[in-house]
């Protein structure tokens, strides 16, 4: 296990503190700091391939709504009707010529202009349409998966923040890529912070999946960098004693694009602050996991995979197998996890409990750690500060 993240932070080797897991004020200023200015995962550009197009987002009280144009240009809009601010679009994805709010018939065209206002004459001489166009959301595209971010605040790309990984994550082909069925939303009563602590936690795989101990044996391993972790495990030859686990080694193919290093080789990159790319030789599934309380989350997810066509009817009936089989060890793995996070967030409200020390091997939780008290100071504080302390801050 090794890291990059390193900085001259005195408190490297604790954890964060408890009370910012619980908190209402600290989950104030985190949706502030650090969700309004970062990246968030909507979709992929074969999710909205023709004109009209439109896919949805909705987290931290905000709607985000991306649409392809006429002119094939991706576009992002807060979902929000300049007239009274009601919610224009209620569906996840579809495909529309005009964005018409249903309240008053307010009526945007797809690169968001202000086209239509009934009784228009009525709002006065001072009323000027083109002032009132969608308000514009930052979209990024990154190997076929497209972002928006609500505020920019001069931070990196996702291609800045993927940069050491880019060769790596290149023969996959993201961007040929398809879904393999439909977003997945799963509620937790948990902090946020403690999934994707679970998340980039090396240490508990050999202890709490038997499953990934099984399939990976000793070689799991862990990193940090600026902007994203990586953990990755090279499925073994020796034969699961369990039934799926060992046919997933059986039927798992030769997969011709990739290099033989990753023909077997199970990769996770979780960026920073809430989403993760789950790369496996049968598929990529993107997984995001998007705050709604302090104690409330919603995990997102969904799987790609490269089309079969033009490959040989054996090859396609074996990976049809390994991804069913990978659905089936991974929906284990998500059950230990789930249970393992719930422990989690009740202990942290015991009174006993304050910070926990990091090993020097938990590089990921390290990372993460510092870079949250680097934007909130206060996550410094072992107690939690006296109420009201955000604004005097």
């Amino acid at each position: 296990m090794q890291g990059e993240y390193a900085g001259n932070d005195p408190d490297a080797g604790w954890s964060l503190p408890a009370w910012t897991y619980a908190d209402a004020e600290f989950f104030g200023v985190e949706v502030e700091r650090i969700f309004r200015p970062s990246w968030q995962i909507i979709c992929h550009e074969s999710d909205i391939p023709a004109p009209g197009d439109f896919h949805t987002l909705d987290y931290i009280g905000e709607s985000g709504i991306v649409m392809r144009g006429d002119d094939d240009v991706v576009r992002a809009f807060t979902n929000v009707c300049r007239h009274r601010g009601a919610r224009i679009v209620n569906d996840v994805s579809g495909c529309a010529k005009k964005l018409v709010c249903p309240y008053h018939g307010w009526t945007y065209e797809q690169d968001g202009r202000l086209s239509g206002v009934p009784m228009k004459a009525s709002y006065g001489a001072a009323f000027a349409v083109a002032d009132h166009g969608l308000a514009p959301v930052e979209v990024d595209s990154w190997q076929g998966f497209l972002f928006v971010r609500l505020v920019d605040d001069g931070g990196p790309s996702v291609a800045q923040m993927m940069a050491p990984y880019e060769a790596e994550v290149a023969p996959y082909r993201f961007a040929d890529m398809r879904a393999l069925g439909r977003v997945t939303l799963r509620p937790r009563p948990v902090n946020w912070k403690n999934i994707g602590d679970n998340y980039s936690d090396g240490l508990h795989i050999a202890v709490a999946h038997p499953g990934l101990k099984r399939l990976m044996g000793d070689g799991y391993g862990v990193e940090a960098s600026a902007h994203a972790d990586k953990m990755w495990g090279p499925i073994i030859d020796r034969p699961s004693a369990n039934l799926s686990e060992r046919a997933y080694q059986h039927f798992l193919p030769p997969v011709p694009h990739l290099p033989a290093e990753r023909q077997r080789l199970w990769t996770y990159y979780k960026l920073w602050p809430n989403f993760a790319f789950d790369i496996y030789p049968d598929q990529v599934d993107f997984m995001q996991w998007l705050p709604v309380s302090p104690t409330q989350t919603l995990i997102r997810e969904i799987s790609y995979a490269l089309p079969d066509a033009n490959m040989p009817e054996q090859w396609c009936r074996e990976m049809k197998a390994a991804r069913y089989l990978n659905w089936r060890i991974n929906r284990q793995v998500n059950a230990e996890d789930t249970e393992l996070v719930g422990r989690v967030q009740a202990g942290m409200a015991s009174a006993s409990f304050t910070v926990g020390p990091l090993s020097e091997q938990e590089v990921a939780l390290r990372h993460f750690c510092g870079r949250v008290r680097d934007v909130i100071p206060e996550a410094r504080s072992h107690r939690a500060p006296g109420m009201g302390w955000s604004s005097r801050a």
